[in-house]
Formats: C-alpha cells, sequence, structure tokens
C-alpha cells in the first residue's frame, strides 16, 4: 500500500507530538495545579517526581529533542505506575484501572525504538543549516 508507506514518517512525527502534548499536558495540571487537578507537594513521592517525569519527558518527546531516552524513561515510569499502583488491584488493566498508565508504557516504548523522526527539533535544524560552499 504505497498511500500508507509515503505517509508512515509524517504519521509517526503526529504520533509523537500528540503522545508527548498529552503526556506533558498530564505532568503539568500535577505539577501547577491545573485544569481542575490539585498541584502535587513538590518533592513529594511519587507524584510529583512522577508529574515532573511526565512534564519534561512529554516536552522533550514533543520536540523531538533527545527522544529515545526520553521515550525509555517515561516507558518506564508508566510501567513503575502500573505494577506499583494498578496491577495490585487485579491483574488486567481494565480492571484495574490502567489503561492510561499501559497505553501510554507501550506507547513510549515504541517511540524509544523508532526515534524523533520527522518534524522534530534536531530534524529542522538539519534542513536548514547551510550547505558549505565546495573549495576550489
Amino acid at each position: 500500500m504505497k498511500l500508507f508507506d509515503r505517509g508512515r514518517d509524517h504519521v509517526l512525527a503526529l504520533f509523537r507530538i500528540v503522545l508527548g502534548f498529552l503526556f506533558f499536558c498530564h505532568g503539568a495540571s500535577t505539577v501547577f495545579g491545573l485544569w481542575g487537578h490539585p498541584a502535587a507537594a513538590v518533592g513529594s513521592w511519587p507524584g510529583w517526581w512522577a508529574a515532573l517525569i511526565q512534564l519534561v519527558g512529554g516536552a522533550a518527546v514533543t520536540l523531538g529533542l533527545a527522544t529515545r531516552p526520553a521515550a525509555v524513561i517515561c516507558s518506564g515510569s508508566m510501567a513503575f505506575a502500573y505494577f506499583t499502583v494498578h496491577f495490585g488491584k487485579a491483574v488486567l488493566p481494565i480492571e484495574n484501572g490502567g489503561e492510561q498508565a499501559a497505553i501510554f508504557a507501550w506507547a513510549f516504548l515504541l517511540l524509544a525504538f523508532t526515534g524523533g523522526g520527522h518534524w522534530s527539533l534536531p530534524d529542522l535544524f538539519r534542513r536548514t543549516r547551510p550547505v558549505p560552499a565546495a573549495a576550489g
């Protein structure tokens, strides 16, 4: 399917941007007490630290900066959340309320393998850098 092959890189970039932005918003709501969520006490474990990972990691992924390491950290934090908060209630995410943590963990793991791709800041700078004139 050539249509899907041609659009793959752009759709992956959109996926990275939307996923990172949603994660960023989740962290911002807890760090800054936005959108009707109470702010976590600075330095409180694990809430504030998880929110800080969401805020910084989400911003990095959205912008495509250090996407792979940021995605690994974000994925790991969501896996940690799943197993420490949700898994003890029931095994399946639909039973324990851990769907969001599971989806974020797997989505960020995908980005850890695919990288920042198109429309990332490093990609933008690579394209706009002037080409040196040939010697001679």
